[in-house]
């Protein structure tokens, strides 16, 4: 069976999961899944895991969001988006300069108490908090602290109250939250009309595909994702059989470093050959790992969380 990653530019008007199952028809796998929802009305960067590689979804999906937004000022909906049913229309903004908008929105640049909206894939007792609001319970989870690392790229629109822009958030962010307490902070409520996302991590939507030309061409190598932003040690041939049944990582089956990581940080575990075998939690840095090489002292220098190679 075929396994890697797919970066796809999810189209609006259908969810994740319609991605997903479009994916499962095209390659003939039913093991895909995604490592990170995306709105119905947003489009953007969704990467997908198939086959063995959906073990490693998990290591994806805490990575920082950058995206594209639009807003409208004064229009408040029950979704937070322009999707949903508009509760109240205020003509306050008309009063509001450049500035203030401007200023506003940096306000919310750092660490934050964000509510994540009722009409979410966040689940409450296994239901999607969507699912809950459509038969007329409304949840409210309490806050959550989420962090915006910037707010650049502001371009406002005074005369239909329209403001872009483009954030970068932590995980677990709702642009649409953010959005709606920029405009309470504003005084006149505001609503996301346009919302795409552009970057998971370092991993761009440029280097994605639309769903229509998903095959098993598009795949990307697992280690190709992996070591983009992981460091990794490199064990003989012969630890390596061990590690892919279940040896922990110790000194002597080390012959080199690849990157440079601190204690507790991921890595990578490979054989002399390349071949990418497992994901391992680090017990040293890599600076004192050197050092032990050189005096030959054996230790474990990783805990072993994840066999990812076969035997």
């Amino acid at each position: 069976m075929s396994s890697g990653f797919l970066f796809i530019d999810k189209p609006t008007e259908i969810t994740s999961h319609d991605v997903v199952n479009i994916s499962r028809k095209k390659l003939g796998i039913r093991k895909i899944g995604h490592s990170g929802t995306l709105d119905p009305f947003a489009s953007g960067l969704l990467i997908l895991g198939v086959g063995r590689a959906t073990r490693l979804l998990e290591y994806l999906k805490d990575f920082d969001k950058t995206y594209s937004v639009r807003m409208k000022l004064g229009l408040i909906t029950d979704t937070f988006d322009i999707t949903g049913k508009i509760v109240e229309e205020r003509s306050e903004w008309n009063n509001l300069t450049e500035d203030e908008i401007v200023h506003a929105l940096k306000d919310f640049e750092g660490e934050y108490l964000q509510v994540p909206p009722a009409y979410s894939a966040k689940r409450h007792k296994g239901k999607r908090l969507y699912q809950l609001a459509r038969e007329g319970k409304i949840i409210n989870l309490p806050p959550k602290k989420v962090k915006v690392f910037s707010i650049s790229s502001v371009d406002i629109d005074l005369e239909r109250g329209e403001v872009a822009f483009c954030a970068r958030v932590s995980s677990g962010t709702y642009i649409r939250s953010l959005v709606m307490d920029v405009g309470y902070r504003l005084g006149c409520g505001a609503t996301t009309i346009y919302l795409r996302r552009t970057k998971i991590g370092n991993f761009s939507v440029h280097e994605a595909i639309v769903p229509a030309e998903i095959s098993t061409i598009s795949l990307k190598e697992p280690d190709e994702v992996i070591s983009s932003f992981l460091p990794s040690i490199i064990v003989s041939e012969e630890h390596g059989k061990a590690v892919l049944n279940g040896c922990q990582i110790w000194l002597e089956g080390i012959i080199g470093l690849d990157g440079q990581f601190k204690k507790d940080d991921l890595v990578r575990i490979t054989d002399e050959k390349g071949k990418f075998l497992a994901i391992a939690q680090a017990e040293r840095t890599s600076r004192f790992i050197k050092k032990l090489l050189e005096k030959k002292e054996n230790q474990r220098v990783a805990k072993l969380l994840k066999v990812i190679g076969d035997q």
